[in-house]
């Protein structure tokens, strides 16, 4: 008789663990998509100071830079906010992204997108410079 109440609730247990798994994901991504809106709103601000310094002739060319890369990033999400819009956005949006980086084009904004290119870039960066390194001897 053990066993068989075994059998019978071993499904309720997964059905238990998945859905705790499944929250526990969605928490996570929550907590992501929070750091990540905080940020972009940090350098939104940060942005509209140097923009404001500028015109009392207060910037210096690096600040301009900063707010001119982060005016890219404003104009990337609204860009994002297009394909939102659009019917079958849960799928319309990750597909674009992907493209993009097939291209070679970032449509995420900085702050969204993860370290995990910059690794690659720096590393292909990196063997470029040391085929260089090697033509030159």
């Amino acid at each position: 008789m053990k066993i068989w109440i075994h059998f019978v609730k071993a499904p309720i247990r997964v059905i238990v663990i998945s859905r705790k798994r499944t929250t526990f994901r969605f928490k996570r991504q929550m907590l992501r998509l929070k750091i990540a809106l905080s940020q972009e709103k940090a350098e939104t601000k940060e942005m509209l100071s140097i923009y404001r310094r500028y015109t009392m002739r207060q910037a210096t060319p690096e600040e301009m830079t900063i707010a001119n890369q982060q005016f890219l990033d404003v104009l990337k999400g609204l860009g994002l906010g297009v394909f939102a819009i659009l019917p079958f956005a849960p799928i319309t949006i990750p597909v674009m992204i992907k493209l993009g980086r097939l291209v070679g084009v970032e449509i995420l904004p900085s702050s969204f997108s993860d370290g995990k290119k910059s690794v690659k870039k720096n590393k292909l960066q990196e063997t470029n410079n040391n085929s260089s390194d090697d033509q030159s001897l």
